[in-house]
């Protein structure tokens, strides 16, 4: 098991893509085990062909929204990542955090697992999920305030990845802060095994999709 820790991602705080992905609001999911296309459909997005980068599938994003402004659609992006225990797809929607509606995530997760974080943008909401199986087992905007079926199961790697956790997960006043998303960064790439840089979302081809209001 990988030992990344929310050092590994202090990057995200000089990091122009990542400071875009925060103002509008993002979320970025990985799904072990189907390709592009299939989480794409998954998400009765429309197919609208591919984007270079991240700069791209913004731009891709933006021309949508000149046409439709002001309604919860917006344009995802998808690639295949290597991870653990095989092939993952990694999608990144500037969708104000909205996410993947969880009938979607649950499905996608069946026989898998998807793991989610997002931002939506301007005072935000960082949120956090892990399906295992068709199952939400964990959930969280504050790590001391989880949801899921399986709540507590995360706590061991929460403390791990640099979260101020007792053993028992509540909030340590004696632990050191940290900069609570670039751990909750290294909490997705400890339950999935892919390292997300910058140059990897800046530098992939994306499969585009238009996802509806």
């Amino acid at each position: 098991m990988t030992s990344v820790t929310a050092h590994d991602y202090a990057w995200i705080r000089t990091s122009p893509l990542f400071a875009l992905m925060t103002e509008y609001g993002y979320t970025l999911t990985l799904v072990r085990g189907r390709t592009p296309r299939e989480v794409l459909d998954a998400m009765e997005a429309e197919p609208c062909g591919t984007a270079e980068g991240a700069a791209g599938l913004n731009e891709a994003n933006q021309a949508h929204e000149v046409d439709d402004c002001w309604d919860e659609s917006y344009v995802a992006g998808a690639f295949g990542v290597r991870g653990r225990d095989g092939d993952w797809t990694l999608v990144l929607g500037f969708d104000s955090g909205l996410g993947l509606a969880e009938p979607c995530a649950e499905g996608l997760s069946r026989g898998g697992r998807v793991v989610a974080h997002s931002t939506n943008g301007g005072k935000p909401i960082d949120l956090f999920h892990w399906f295992e199986d068709g199952e939400l087992r964990t959930t969280f905007e504050s790590p001391t305030w989880r949801g899921g079926s399986t709540p507590d199961d995360l706590i061991p790697l929460l403390r791990d990845v640099g979260l101020p956790l007792t053993l028992d997960g509540e909030h340590d006043d004696g632990a050191p802060d940290v900069d609570r998303k670039a751990a909750v960064l290294a909490l997705a790439e400890r339950l999935t095994g892919v390292r997300v840089t910058e140059s990897l979302l800046a530098d992939a081809t994306y499969e585009l999709g238009f996802v509806s209001d």
